[in-house]
């Protein structure tokens, strides 16, 4: 499923126009984005929650070269699915 399938789904399950599903849609996105970059957890009760991790830094080997590089530490967004919502699939 890709976003406008996934914009289509949602305004068929919500009685809405794809419009309105769009505009909730990239809403959700924005909160979720700004929530992340302000350092904050963004918790969904039965579905799961997004935050940002720490990447340390760390020495990785080219593959071609066989050379050492130096990966320096940066920041990741993550989602991690609740328990709830996992049982659902087994």
């Amino acid at each position: 499923m890709n976003k406008g399938e996934l914009i289509k789904a949602m305004a068929e399950k919500a009685g809405f126009s794809n419009k309105d599903a769009a505009t909730a849609y990239e809403a959700f996105v924005d909160a979720v984005t700004e929530a992340l970059k302000n350092g904050e957890k963004v918790q969904l009760a039965g579905f799961g929650s997004f935050e940002v991790k720490d990447v340390p830094a760390k020495v990785g080997i080219n593959p071609q070269t066989k050379e050492k590089v130096d990966i320096a530490a940066c920041k990741k967004p993550v989602m991690k699915f609740g328990n709830a919502y996992k049982a659902l699939f087994n």
